[in-house]
């Protein structure tokens, strides 16, 4: 029988002051596609672009991500 690999990336940790699933998704985006516009993460989760710029803002004030023009970094 032939075993076959999988490869598996490591998930970021996740800082423990973010209590929100939706929170820690939009966290989790950013650091494995390291930046995006609130309308890229929309398309990609499926989010309400509302509900994303409430989401960045809290991270924002934890600094946990940054702003750099229209696009968000992990910090």
């Amino acid at each position: 029988m032939i075993e076959a690999e999988t490869a598996y990336a490591a998930a970021p940790a996740l800082p423990p002051e973010l209590q929100s699933p939706r929170a820690k998704l939009g966290y989790l985006y950013l650091t494995t596609n390291d930046h995006a516009t609130v309308a890229e993460m929309g398309d990609s989760l499926g989010m309400k672009k509302m509900s994303l710029y409430s989401i960045l803002k809290t991270l924002r004030k934890q600094d946990l991500v940054a702003r750099d023009g229209d696009a968000y970094t992990p910090a």
